[in-house]
């Protein structure tokens, strides 16, 4: 994959990634609104109901801030040249691998070691 199909394949994730977190903040942004006299006449399951929920979905809006942090990255090894080179090995990155996680780093999974 040469260095601008991976920029542009890069900024897509970034824009289907981006809108995501937009969504999920949107979301969370309305639930924040809520006053306490709203929780006032909520079964204290409902209310644990929400919250776990909440903590949930600000769990995924991490996840999705780490994942844009990494395609970020990549965009700057995109810049400096080295995009598709293991980290570790120096060795290219197997092109396949990098269609499917565009974001590596290594030729191997850190979690396929354990």
């Amino acid at each position: 994959m040469d260095s601008d199909d991976a920029r542009e394949r890069l900024l897509a994730e970034r824009r289907r990634v981006e809108g995501l977190a937009h969504e999920l903040r949107s979301e969370l942004g309305v639930a924040e609104d809520a006053t306490e006299l709203s929780d006032y006449d909520q079964h204290p399951a409902d209310t644990a109901t929400e919250t776990f929920e909440r903590e949930r979905d600000l769990g995924i809006l991490e996840d999705l801030e780490e994942e844009l942090s990494e395609i970020e990255a990549a965009l700057e090894r995109v810049d400096n040249g080295t995009y598709g080179i293991d980290e570790i090995t120096g060795e290219p990155i197997d092109p396949a691998r990098l269609e499917v996680f565009p974001t590596a780093r290594t030729n191997v999974d850190s979690r396929e070691q354990d």
